[in-house]
């Protein structure tokens, strides 16, 4: 019981210090707090949204055999396979697989620009704070006749202008290595997309070829 209040009472602490500084930051706290939910919050729906793909932990060997087999097809691959073996011919393949690229490329490619956008923006946000902070020090100096009222108000520009520039960078540099590292997830997707395509198109050519050997 004694460590569960001691760890209340250091939350309860770190809280109050978090509003403190919060407060002291001024009004662009408030966007930069929007941008880093809609950054983090995107980023971690797409970071799902790849791992359920399921496309790393399927060795290509097995998702070779199912494009054969349809009875061993399971999970997101199989379902994936079993929409593109509905393709005939080259023609109806390459209609699939822009159908697929649709469904599964263009939504990953969004998210991921828009928290691109967030990364940039944040910094430019703290840069904003700075600006305002810096120029409500400079009107307590140009209005100020000293003593404890002045250099209190002078304190809460510089504070506003430092805060704000640390909260900027504090958000985007995580979100830049978060969004660096999405990215590569999605592109190792997408390479795997491209190289279904590929073994896809190889089955199909041979299998056209049999059937017309066969003939």
């Amino acid at each position: 019981m004694s460590s569960w209040g001691e760890i209340q009472t250091g939350f309860l602490e770190l809280w109050g210090k978090a509003e403190t500084i919060w407060v002291a930051g001024g009004f662009a706290m408030t966007p930069i707090a929007v941008v880093t939910l809609v950054m983090f919050a995107l980023g971690v729906h797409v970071w799902l949204r790849l791992r359920e793909k399921g496309f790393e932990s399927v060795p290509e060997k097995r998702w070779r055999t199912w494009i054969h087999d349809e009875k061993a097809r399971k999970g997101p691959i199989g379902s994936l396979i079993d929409g593109v073996s509905i393709a005939r011919d080259t023609k109806d393949l390459d209609v699939v697989f822009n159908k697929v690229q649709a469904s599964e490329v263009k939504p990953f490619e969004r998210d991921l620009k828009v928290m691109k956008v967030c990364v940039g923006l944040a910094p430019l946000l703290g840069l904003f704070g700075t600006v305002t902070g810096m120029l409500a020090t400079f009107n307590a100096l140009a209005e100020g006749s000293g003593g404890d009222q002045t250099m209190a108000m002078i304190a809460k520009g510089i504070s506003e202008a430092l805060i704000t520039t640390e909260a900027g960078l504090v958000v985007a540099l995580p979100g830049l290595f978060f969004q660096y590292f999405l990215a590569r997830k999605f592109e190792r997707y997408r390479a795997f997309l491209a190289h279904l395509e590929t073994v896809c198109t190889q089955a199909l050519h041979k299998r056209t070829l049999a059937v017309a050997t066969n003939d």
